[in-house]
């Protein structure tokens, strides 16, 4: 994957959490419940951390390519998706179903700290 895509895959997630940050600050504390408020903090607070180690993996991917960095792209990503979204929609009233995502997106993003680890540990070239 080119390190331009994964920039800018990085600068959508920046973006949007922090118009998601704004509009939860501003536009929904009148609207949401406290529990749901929170649960849309904490969903921007994830997205916001995830987007940030995001970055650093692109950075060092670009400095010293290893393999598993990709793998750990695509887990967060996929982890902030899920995670993330599904408390944005469930704040929002969102059905119910998608209750069990959020802890699904949560193990997702922890595997992709786990895969960062062992390729860290690893450290074996990418394969060109």
């Amino acid at each position: 994957m080119p390190s331009r895509l994964l920039w800018l895959v990085a600068a959508l997630s920046g973006l949007s959490l922090v118009v998601l940050g704004a509009w939860g600050a501003h536009g929904l504390s009148d609207r949401l419940d406290a529990a749901a408020l929170n649960a849309w903090h904490t969903g921007v607070r994830y997205q916001a951390w995830h987007t940030l180690a995001f970055m650093i993996i692109v950075i060092w991917r670009e400095v010293v390519p290893l393999a598993g960095q990709r793998l750990v792209l695509i887990l967060w990503g996929a982890g902030i998706v899920l995670f993330s979204g599904s408390l944005y929609l469930l704040a929002l009233g969102g059905p119910p179903l998608l209750g069990p995502i959020t802890p699904l997106g949560g193990l997702v993003m922890m595997t992709g700290w786990v895969v960062l680890g062992v390729t860290g540990l690893r450290r074996r070239p990418e394969p060109s």
